[in-house]
């Protein structure tokens, strides 16, 4: 079994045919790729950000307690902050309700050279307001095609575009919300709503596997991560994030060494234009 399942057209993903346990893998391995990959992924955030050419969305969806805010806080301690922020979707605001249901995201993408992370994003529409029934079939079973094509016009504005499913098991689930209860440090995080929602655990599998068919595509892919060890979680999520960055470097380099001899140019004219003493 990979380390995570890529997918990048049209599909029929089965997320019961993906073990959420991950990898038998050793810890000290684990710490280890994740160090070496985090270096990298330090470089090429730093290589995107100067040469202003491109810049990357993270789109990162799962459960309660799938561990959306772990991976974003694993992200930031490899990145520097210059470039790269979150935003978090919540429940919709009146100004937010008045308007498309991708207005409140579109404004929220990267300009170039920015790293952007959603945590949770466009997909609650078709997740959680199918699951409740917010709205009638008709209307969230059209939304796939306007996410595929609102995803379509933010690639070809030369972001890349990368969507994270952190696959959790029911079982690590129901540990995660016990262990909130059990450590004070972790209370404030407490919420029956959560337990409530695990009571349709079934239907938002079933969405989020929608979600996966329906809307995976090349410039858009979709990577299921199995979640349940955290480690493992992040050392793919970098993984994922340093494959997608890696094949643009050499194009951000040469742009950076034309800025530097233009620079050097024009701070060679300049000396000669001053008074000789």
């Amino acid at each position: 079994m990979p380390l995570y399942h890529k997918f990048d057209a049209p599909n029929s993903a089965n997320l019961t045919d993906i073990d959420p346990k991950g990898l038998d893998m050793d810890k000290a391995e684990v710490r280890e790729r994740t160090e070496k990959l985090g270096k990298e992924l330090n470089e090429l955030q730093d290589l995107m950000f100067y040469a202003g050419q491109h810049s990357l969305l993270l789109v990162l969806q799962g459960m309660d307690t799938a561990g959306k805010d772990g991976a974003i806080r694993h992200i930031f301690s490899i990145l520097h902050g210059q470039a790269a922020s979150v935003a978090s979707f919540k429940v919709p605001t009146p100004e937010e309700m008045a308007h498309d249901f991708l207005w409140r995201c579109h404004k929220q993408t990267p300009g170039r050279g920015e790293m952007r992370i959603f945590n949770r994003s466009h997909y609650e529409d078709v997740l959680v307001v199918r699951v409740h029934e917010f709205v009638p079939k008709e209307v969230w079973s059209a939304r796939y095609e306007h996410i595929n094509n609102f995803e379509q016009v933010v690639a070809t504005a030369n972001t890349m575009v990368v969507k994270v499913f952190l696959h959790i098991s029911k079982e690590e689930q129901e540990e995660r919300l016990i262990a909130r209860e059990q450590e004070t440090e972790k209370a404030w995080k407490l919420s029956v709503g959560d337990w409530k929602e695990r009571e349709r655990w079934d239907d938002y599998q079933a969405a989020y596997q929608d979600v996966i068919r329906k809307c995976s595509a090349e410039q858009a892919p979709w990577y299921v991560v199995p979640a349940n060890k955290k480690s493992q979680r992040d050392l793919a999520i970098t993984e994922i994030l340093v494959n997608t960055l890696r094949p643009l470097a050499s194009e951000w380099k040469e742009k950076l060494v034309k800025i530097g001899v233009e620079a050097k140019e024009e701070l060679s004219a300049y000396r000669a234009s001053l008074p000789k003493s």
